[in-house]
């Protein structure tokens, strides 16, 4: 009788432990989710900023799936060698950063951040 009381304490114990490990593959999964659907916005972002929207300087900002908040920045970049004079050049440098972050708006928030340069000419 004594044998059968510790073999079902070892499945008990064993059986928590797989559950355990179980429920934080499924929590890790899902946050691997969010980071995904997170860096599909941001890279749509920025792939649309000069495309479908006007590179100008100045800052936007929005929801996307009623989670994720995004905010593009768009900034000169000023690169500007001994050698090169910016009157002259034919092309502008921006600097666009995307940042999504998602939660509950506190300090464990979560986000993702892009940046890239993006050029475009002058004469537009």
């Amino acid at each position: 009788m004594l044998e059968i009381l510790i073999a079902f304490s070892i499945l008990a114990l064993s059986l928590g432990i797989l559950l355990k490990i179980f429920s934080g593959g499924v929590n890790t999964a899902v946050v691997a989710e969010d980071y995904t659907a997170a860096v599909q916005i941001a890279e749509s972002l920025m792939a649309k900023t000069g495309v479908e929207t006007p590179l100008l300087e100045g800052q936007d900002s929005g929801v996307e799936n009623e989670k994720y908040n995004w905010q593009v920045d768009v900034v000169s970049f000023v690169f500007n060698p001994d050698n090169v004079d910016a009157t002259t050049t034919p092309a502008v440098l921006f600097k666009v950063k995307v940042i999504v972050s998602w939660g509950n708006g506190n300090a464990n928030d979560r986000q993702v951040e892009l940046t890239t340069l993006k050029l475009i000419n002058k004469t537009l």
